[in-house]
């Protein structure tokens, strides 16, 4: 048994092994503990702090209640313990890096509603081809970038599909592939001052101390060697994983996709895109008025046209005036339609086309199955009589009946109990059918659906607030949470998020779970346990060099975060390194950073961190794939660390 230092003066025993110090510093370090003297009048108040301090350690570990829970059962118990007051234990409310926090959920939700991670993803996917080493690199690339500036774990979140995706249409093992997009996503943590919150909460404890806390940039120089090595290490250690393929990669495979639909139907010929002229005698009339279905078999689905900032795609009504330049989106009734004729006739200029019935557009148009029910009106009229897209907002391209699809027309078709539908058009009218279970009944959502972004014509805006923050925060201009603040309120204006989504993207779990542990830190400080840990680790290391105290640091940092969260890890370990820094007369920054980079080496176990669990599933990966993939880089991390932060940043 070791006594160590887990939080801010905070000591806990716990067993661990020792095999990376020298058995006279295991000597030294105990005879240093058992030689403090707590001051007599510390002595009660720093147990009752440290027994709940332990208490919550345990209960983090058991994962009962959630951590939140226990944050605010421990912010409770504080001030009914007379160490600290009602002031303190709720002062973490009013901490401006606690509403920066939130502010930066709502950034990068912004990011992921508009489809900007997305779209980087199917670059992945369209340029990596089938090889694992031309894909890993770019892909530990993109996500630590992404993740440089939104939550890391919505990062997994949002790049798990993507590399499902990739490793169906390539080849390559999914285990070979979720183990560097989760080592990636923890690096990000590394890269810039609120990539991740043990950042901000060390920034804040330097701030809080009188000291001028980091700047954006400042974690990039460890951050970006550690990647570099990342990526190399990688490329070696998937070998170690084995490529067996999980049983299932999750419900969306169940599905069947838009594809799949396009090719039972007939779809792909079908499709054709034309341009309208200026000269156009289509400019200027409504649908109505135009009647396209009779006049030329001609069935337009949807139509693009400029927005103030970009081009959207429309779901034309009766009453949509055509305009020179509009885009439509047209689906030929029958082969015996000419479409040089229709093109002649309107002076339309025809658009290469994908071959694929717009799947292209599948952020724009989808398409469900429905079938009719025995009391529906639909039953006894035909498709055209039946105005889908008057009702429903939807149009009719597809009818399968006893379970075999229609060829040629449908449109005078009469429909019957039983036939299936095919329905293509926004998405949002394909949400709301379910109000219209008594006329269609949904038979199945396409997977297609799960990839879908609610604003993808947003995607230049939201790219450019975002660039407006980060300028903002990288010149110091205005404080970084009046910067995170503009940004959101932007966004809200460009409508790229909007009020209800910006109160869901807000994790408040994580809210409540820092601002619950940070008056341990207040508490240990007045008890004086900070002061007795900086002394033990100055004992234990202090005559070894700084390299050694700031391996300590980091390897304690840690170990700690394999038990609790590595936002509480940094809450406690934070104030321990700058005691430590003052009690060596040295700069405070290289021990503030150490821990910051170790709270983000969370690489050794699948309950190290929420981004590990992400994967665990996907990649069916085991416990003792994360300790021998996990555990040697953990190291390697801590080693460039160890070399870096004092050649960067001199003590």
């Amino acid at each position: 048994m070791v006594l160590v230092v887990v939080g801010p003066g905070v000591v806990k025993t716990v067993e661990l092994s020792i095999a990376f110090l020298a058995p006279t510093i295991y000597t030294k370090a105990t005879r240093s503990f058992q030689s403090i003297r707590m001051p007599p009048s510390m002595n009660h108040d720093l147990f009752v702090v440290l027994a709940l301090l332990l208490t919550a350690v345990v209960l983090f570990i058991r994962n009962k209640p959630r951590m939140d829970v226990v944050a605010l059962v421990m912010m409770t118990a504080l001030p009914l313990t007379g160490v600290i007051g009602v002031q303190d234990a709720l002062a973490g409310f009013a901490d401006p890096n606690i509403v920066l926090i939130a502010a930066l959920f709502v950034i990068g939700d912004s990011l992921v509603r508009t489809g900007v991670a997305q779209r980087l993803g199917d670059w992945l996917a369209a340029h990596a081809g089938a090889s694992e080493t031309r894909l890993i690199p770019p892909l530990m690339i993109v996500v630590a970038v992404i993740g440089s500036i939104m939550s890391s774990t919505a990062v997994v979140a949002l790049f798990v599909p993507v590399v499902l995706r990739i490793a169906q249409r390539s080849g390559i093992s999914v285990r070979r592939l979720m183990m560097p997009l989760s080592v990636a996503a923890l690096i990000s943590g590394m890269m810039t001052l609120v990539a991740t919150a043990p950042n901000l909460i060390v920034n804040s404890e330097l701030v809080r101390r009188g000291y001028e806390g980091f700047q954006f940039f400042s974690f990039a120089p460890f951050g970006i060697p550690i990647l570099a090595c990342a990526v190399g290490y990688m490329l070696l250690a998937r070998r170690w994983l084995s490529p067996t393929m999980p049983a299932a990669v999750g419900a969306s495979a169940m599905r069947p996709r838009l594809s799949q639909w396009i090719e039972e139907y007939g779809l792909a010929e079908r499709e054709h895109r034309l341009r309208v002229a200026d000269g156009s005698p289509l400019v200027g009339k409504t649908l109505e008025e135009l009647d396209l279905r009779s006049s030329a078999g001609a069935n337009i689905i949807a139509l693009e046209r400029n927005g103030r900032f970009s081009r959207r795609v429309m779901q034309p009504v009766a009453t949509t005036e055509l305009r020179a330049g509009d885009v439509l989106f047209l689906d030929l009734f029958t082969s015996l339609v000419d479409i040089e004729e229709v093109r002649r006739r309107f002076d339309l200029e025809r658009l290469p086309m994908s071959g694929s019935y717009f799947l292209d557009r599948s952020q724009e148009l989808g398409m469900i199955e429905v079938m009719i029910p025995a009391a529906s009106k639909l039953v006894g009229q035909s498709v055209v009589s039946a105005r889908f897209r008057s009702e429903f907002d939807l149009t009719a391209i597809g009818l399968r009946r006893g379970g075999v699809p229609r060829a040629g027309s449908i449109r005078n078709e009469t429909l019957e109990v039983g036939d299936t539908l095919l329905l293509i058009g926004p998405w949002r009218a394909i949400r709301r059918l379910g109000s219209h279970w008594n006329t269609l009944i949904a038979l199945s959502m396409p997977a297609d659906l799960d990839d879908v972004v609610p604003a993808p014509a947003r995607a230049p805006h939201a790219l450019a607030v975002l660039g407006l923050v980060v300028v903002l925060m990288v010149s110091g201009v205005v404080p970084n949470v009046i910067a995170a603040l503009i940004g959101c309120l932007l966004l809200g204006l460009l409508r790229c998020i909007d009020t209800d989504a910006a109160y869901r993207s807000i994790h408040w779990q994580t809210l409540v779970l820092i601002v619950g542990m940070m008056p341990f830190a207040v508490a240990l400080q007045k008890t004086g346990g900070i002061d007795i840990a900086a002394t033990a680790l100055i004992d234990t290391l202090g005559t070894v060099g700084i390299h050694a105290m700031l391996a300590g640091l980091f390897a304690l940092t840690a170990v700690l975060g394999l038990f609790i969260s590595n936002t509480a890890t940094a809450v406690l370990m934070a104030p321990v390194a700058l005691a430590v820094a003052e009690e060596l007369g040295s700069s405070p920054y290289p021990f503030a950073m150490i821990v910051a980079l170790a709270a983000s080496a969370a690489f050794m176990t699948p309950v190290s961190s929420p981004v590990n669990t992400l994967v665990v599933g996907p990649g069916n990966y085991t416990f003792w794939d994360f300790m021998r993939v996990g555990v040697p880089f953990a190291v390697v991390a801590m080693a460039v660390s160890v070399v870096l932060v004092p050649w960067v940043l001199p003590p």
